[in-house]
């Protein structure tokens, strides 16, 4: 199957970005250079095309009560315009996507990683109950990311509402470059910022709106690439890297989003059983002074025994370290114990270091 385009395909040229197939998209992996587009987004500003992510509708009266059983998170506790981290799980407790949940006065939507979003949908379509509509509405919308210090001072020229009046992880629906849309006070990189999803026609307007008005903070695009290395400097979690259908959420750190308590949900069974028996692995950060690449999958050792995975590595552009994260066994877990990254057969001497590596200055 020949891939997909978002909106702004014809732009990301323009822009001389450097586009691969990622998740059936073809999307810019970098422009002028992961590392500098990196420290842009950390210094000032940095704009991202993430349209290629799915965007479901859910509605009905048995909306909440359906997505209350399908996510592990507390759906009830949602406020109208709240935004809620969150994952899905199969029966056995594995993960099938980490996503974000969007509660509308009419309607919740669900917005999941580009690599699941058919796995995704099929999932909810073999649970649907009575009383719920779901509607894939991937295909109707752009999503754009404006991240870092700056992001606010951005948009702040293109819009009349109040910014600062959107909390961390909330959302308004509003007017910005003449375009109705849903502001959201979200993103992947730990810094400040908005993501904005609107119809996909108005695309270009709004993309170069919004580049016209971040000149002053020098706002470049930014591509797929430093998008994952940001997030793993606040160590965020990757699907298909950190988490999976082989990982369930306590072991991935993610105990946060995951209300045992809530009432059944399905995977419940199965991660309260892992809880009751104590966790064999966890995931951990880890660190090493060397200019070097712990890439997924390499071995990490304590002595001759094999311990662990690395799930993500990369150098950290603000830190000047290698950093990643993996699983290991849980006696190895504990901040500050020295372990060894085997990379290519040589031996890298790293420590367990408490998440995140990266925390922003402001």
């Amino acid at each position: 199957m020949e891939p997909k385009k978002t909106a702004l395909y014809d732009i990301h040229r323009r822009h001389g970005g450097k586009i691969i197939d990622f998740a059936g998209y073809m999307m810019p992996v970098q422009y002028r250079g992961i590392m500098d587009e990196h420290r842009r987004v950390r210094d000032t500003v940095g704009l991202f095309d993430v349209s290629h992510m799915g965007e479901f509708e859910i509605s009905g009266p048995n909306a909440a009560a359906f997505l209350q059983m399908m996510t592990t998170n507390n759906v009830n506790k949602l406020d109208i315009k709240q935004v809620q981290y969150s994952t899905m799980c199969y029966d056995d407790g594995g993960i099938v996507d980490d996503l974000l949940v969007y509660r509308y006065p009419d309607k919740y939507m669900m917005v999941v990683n580009a690599s699941n979003l058919k796995k995704d949908f099929s999932w909810l379509q073999q649970h649907l109950m009575d009383g719920v509509e779901l509607k894939n509405r991937s295909d109707e919308f752009s999503l754009l990311a404006i991240q870092g210090r700056n992001a606010i001072d951005v948009l702040r020229k293109l819009t009349r509402i109040d910014l600062d009046a959107i909390d961390t992880y909330w959302f308004a629906q509003a007017e910005l470059s003449g375009v109705d849309m849903m502001i959201a006070r979200t993103g992947y990189t730990g810094e400040d910022g908005f993501e904005l999803m609107f119809d996909r026609n108005n695309s270009a307007g709004v993309w170069e709106s919004v580049m016209a008005a971040g000149e002053a903070f020098d706002i470049e695009p930014i591509g797929l690439g430093a998008r994952d290395t940001l997030r793993l400097e606040v160590g965020y979690c990757l699907y298909g890297n950190d988490i999976d259908k082989d990982t369930h959420p306590l072991e991935a750190g993610l105990g946060w989003i995951t209300k045992l308590k809530k009432g059944d949900f399905i995977g419940r069974d199965a991660i309260l059983e892992a809880k009751e028996k104590g966790l064999k692995r966890k995931l951990v950060g880890f660190r090493y002074d060397e200019r070097s690449f712990p890439r997924k999958g390499y071995g990490i050792y304590s002595q001759e025994e094999q311990i662990g995975v690395v799930t993500s590595g990369t150098f950290s552009p603000m830190l000047g370290v290698s950093i990643g994260m993996g699983y290991v066994d849980k006696a190895y877990a504990d901040v500050d114990t020295d372990i060894d990254i085997d990379i290519r057969g040589k031996r890298k001497r790293a420590r367990v270091t408490k998440l995140p590596f990266y925390d922003r200055p402001y």
